[in-house]
């Protein structure tokens, strides 16, 4: 590409993007599209845009409208035509650019836009729960230490040691409550800590853990793509992600390790010109943590991320929320796909 080309910012951009001359023949064409369409750059400037809608006509009425300044910026859906065969949904948004007079065709695909939504709201979703961590703690803390120390003072008062043990389970229950609470706010007390991190070093960490604890019924796939580079990250917190979501698989899979069947695995990609947190990234990483239990609860699948929230009786549901937190202090992403004997989180994270 032409540096000198006034448009070749749009190479930045996750979304497609043709610029059209005076007729419909593409003058520019960033590489998100080219990656979209299938096929080279150079194939579709000087081509007519319109021949990659499978309704050209709206396209073409859209430019005439452009060029007649009818509107400032048309908007509508279509489909485009794919090497693959199989067209894709997108918004086309057009807009009309005075100082070089080309008009500008923004095409995002309606998936890429469901997907954008989704990660908006697990944004969202993930700064309510730390704002909501962080006060509930603070509200929960200050008066604990006041009861614990009620609770001392007045077994010290005591005589009679059939009334100390009720002392003894406000304080147990105080620390108890007390511990809960460090938990929920040690993502955001602890620095993050970055070194060179190795990915596969952070699987095989995990594994062992998860196999000593597990011995039996269970066993455990390496699936990794060997050629991931090493990146800048908290080696701790990335073994504690991992580990947090490799347990919680693992408990749920109770019945089929009782059973000799269990399987959880790890598989490791490198995907290239990715767009997530809406960002397009050349490179990121790709992690699964895959296990064949009986799938996330219809109830609570929504919410999984969510704090205090758990699929197990007596969990503390602390576990999927410091994933969350950790792979977001990372710049990533944290997904999950379930259905009852396959149960897949992805974490995304970029790379150098």
């Amino acid at each position: 590409m032409d540096a000198s080309t006034p448009f070749h910012s749009f190479d930045l951009l996750a979304t497609l993007v043709a610029v059209v001359g005076p007729n419909t023949d593409v003058t520019f064409a960033n590489a998100a599209l080219e990656d979209a369409m299938g096929i080279s750059r150079r194939a579709i400037v000087g081509s007519s845009l319109s021949d990659v809608f499978t309704e050209p006509s709206l396209l073409q009425k859209a430019l005439g409208g452009a060029r007649e300044n009818a509107f400032a910026v048309l908007r509508y859906d279509a489909f485009l035509k794919r090497a693959t065969g199989e067209p894709m949904p997108v918004h086309v948004i057009i807009t009309w650019t005075e100082p070089v007079e080309s008009i500008i065709v923004e095409m995002v695909p309606l998936e890429q836009q469901t997907r954008q939504d989704r990660e908006e709201r697990l944004a969202e979703q993930a700064q309510t729960n730390k704002e909501l961590i962080r006060n509930l703690a603070h509200e929960i803390k200050n008066p604990l230490g006041g009861i614990r120390g009620a609770a001392q003072l007045l077994e010290m008062e005591m005589e009679s040691t059939e009334l100390t043990e009720y002392t003894q389970v406000i304080i147990r229950e105080a620390d108890r409550l007390q511990s809960l609470v460090d938990r929920l706010l040690a993502p955001h007390r602890r620095p993050h800590l970055v070194t060179d991190v190795n990915i596969h070093e952070v699987c095989e960490r995990v594994r062992s853990l998860i196999l000593a604890e597990f011995p039996k019924g269970l066993r455990v796939i390496r699936d990794y793509d060997i050629s991931i580079p090493e990146f800048r990250g908290d080696h701790e917190q990335l073994i504690q992600t991992v580990l947090n979501i490799a347990h919680n698989a693992c408990q749920a899979l109770a019945e089929r390790i009782a059973a000799g069947d269990a399987n959880l695995t790890f598989r490791t990609r490198v995907l290239r010109q990715i767009t997530f947190g809406k960002q397009r990234y050349r490179l990121a990483l790709e992690l699964h943590v895959i296990d064949n239990g009986p799938g996330v609860p219809d109830s609570i699948k929504d919410r999984i991320f969510y704090p205090l929230v758990s699929g197990r009786e007596g969990g503390s549901g602390l576990g999927l929320t410091l994933a969350q937190t950790f792979v977001q202090q990372h710049h990533g992403l944290i997904e999950v796909d379930s259905v009852p004997g396959r149960t897949d989180f992805k974490i995304l994270i970029p790379l150098p």
